[in-house]
């Protein structure tokens, strides 16, 4: 993780806001996956369509890797967008958007003082971080609203510090169960196609990873830490069941 020192972007990275690069079918599927897993409660049914819309993104990366293979290198590299990083608990949503960014091959910088980070990477990534980001701060918000407020042993209000530790886990976690949803897609794609995929995505997040030290080469790591073990423990639990889709806003 890294925090954004510099807020200048050189001009050769076209910072996009709105436009999609996912073909119109597969982002209706992702959409309509991510509705229904916030339209549930039962968190097992909302992980499974989560699981599924990273499954669909991360095979369409696949399929344009494949035919990067077979194409004449181009003009076509990665590019950056902007993505919103609410307050509060805004350190544990940026490591949400780091995690989600590095199982997709993106990098992410955030800008703390401006309350927004830099996803780095080539357009469809760049959709599923988006999309999954936007998902799971959802799916985390609903979970802390069921939980409600927080007491400790002498009548004080720890509410904040449950709830930051709580985001942090759940960042924590996700990205782990993120990375092996892909791994697993990466697996089964190659086992198909009997082609060698790991350099070609190896390549598309080093570039994505080389934007980001381009744009931003002042940057340093932070380390975020969690003081309700509560909180940590409930955040890894939901995790564990959420939909890695989507959920109504963070209080």
């Amino acid at each position: 993780m890294r925090l954004l020192r510099s807020a200048v972007t050189p001009a050769c990275y076209n910072q996009r806001m709105t436009q999609t690069d996912l073909p119109d079918g597969l982002l209706d599927k992702v959409r309509a996956l991510l509705a229904k897993a916030e339209s549930t409660r039962f968190e097992a049914e909302a992980d499974a369509f989560t699981a599924k819309a990273q499954e669909l993104m991360a095979r369409y990366r696949i399929e344009r890797a494949i035919l990067s293979m077979h194409e004449p290198a181009g003009c076509d590299g990665p590019t950056s967008r902007r993505i919103l990083v609410p307050a509060p608990y805004s350190d544990a949503k940026f490591i949400l958007l780091a995690g989600i960014a590095a199982a997709n091959g993106c990098s992410a910088v955030w800008s703390r003082r401006l309350g927004f980070a830099t996803a780095f990477g080539f357009g469809p990534e760049l959709d599923a971080v988006d999309t999954l980001f936007v998902s799971l701060l959802i799916q985390a918000g609903s979970a802390l609203r069921r939980h409600g407020a927080k007491i400790d042993s002498f009548g004080r209000r720890r509410t904040k510090s449950f709830r930051r530790s709580f985001l942090l886990s759940f960042a924590v976690r996700i990205g782990e169960r993120l990375e092996s949803t892909v791994a697993a897609t990466v697996a089964n794609a190659r086992a198909e196609v009997g082609a060698e995929l790991v350099p070609v995505l190896v390549d598309r997040s080093d570039r994505a990873r080389a934007a980001a030290e381009a744009a931003f080469p002042e940057t340093r790591y932070f380390a975020p830490v969690a003081s309700d073990g509560e909180g940590w423990y409930a955040g890894r639990v939901f995790a564990d069941l959420v939909d890695l889709a989507a959920a109504p806003s963070l209080p």
